[in-house]
């Protein structure tokens, strides 16, 4: 039965995770979600039903347009993937409660922010003030561990902290980062929010790291940083309080 459900979540996690990249992707570009219908961005052939399976279609056409042949970005199946695989990871996590209504939520923002950061280099605001209100509702309304104060200072402290970063490196990273940080800070509430930025620094050290070596990026070549603070922000929901108590540990 857990198997089953476990299928469930991940096939319902990667059907929502293809409407998230058509968010992700749309919005920026300040176009509609609902309208034209899903197209090649090459040749503009309508997208028939088994070009949207999510991943299989991909897949089975080997990442590119049946009719054009065009490459298609490999962020559409990664996206659902992520998502699917998210899903499962919160249930399996937080079993059926609060926390794991409020987690699903907050990965579905996580996944949106992240395709759209990757491929655009933007954080929507549309997609910010869509989540907030629904994140802060749920955090406050319905039962959970953090009290109301913690998830105030967290949204204060996430954005407070990458605000004087981008004043200090005159730009160096974007508002769209220091206002994403807020609402995930919201979420996770202090000191989780430490936990949140310093696992996304390290992420980003390792990951940007890695990719200069490789040659992927040129060194000052600016890399989104949006998908690491989801990543850590994602961490610090699940395992925040264990990493503190890990950390004070060493020092008792």
């Amino acid at each position: 039965m857990t198997i089953l459900l476990y299928i469930y979540l991940f096939a319902l996690g990667a059907v929502l995770g293809s409407f998230y990249n058509v968010v992700a992707l749309r919005v920026p570009a300040g176009e509609s979600i609902v309208s034209p219908p899903s197209r090649c961005p090459r040749c503009g052939t309508r997208l028939k039903g088994r070009d949207l399976v999510p991943i299989a279609s991909w897949l089975l056409s080997r990442g590119r347009c049946r009719h054009c042949k065009a490459p298609v970005s490999p962020l559409y199946p990664l996206g659902e993937a992520a998502t699917g695989l998210l899903f499962v990871w919160v249930y399996a996590s937080f079993g059926w409660s609060a926390a794991a209504l409020i987690g699903l939520l907050f990965v579905s923002l996580c996944v949106i922010v992240t395709v759209s950061d990757l491929a655009t280099m933007l954080i929507p605001n549309k997609v910010l003030l869509f989540f907030a209100p629904i994140l802060a509702m749920a955090c406050l309304l319905l039962p959970n561990d953090i009290p109301w104060w913690s998830h105030l200072l967290g949204a204060a402290a996430g954005g407070g902290i990458l605000l004087l970063i981008v004043i200090v490196s005159k730009g160096g990273m974007g508002l769209g980062d220091v206002k994403l940080f807020a609402v995930l800070g919201f979420v996770v509430g202090l000191p989780n929010t430490i936990v949140a930025l310093v696992a996304a620094c390290l992420a980003g050290t390792l990951v940007g790291g890695a990719l200069l070596a490789l040659g992927v990026v040129r060194r000052k070549q600016p890399v989104p940083f949006g998908p690491f603070l989801a990543l850590g922000a994602c961490l610090a929901y699940a395992y925040g309080a264990g990493a503190i108590d890990f950390y004070l540990s060493l020092f008792t």
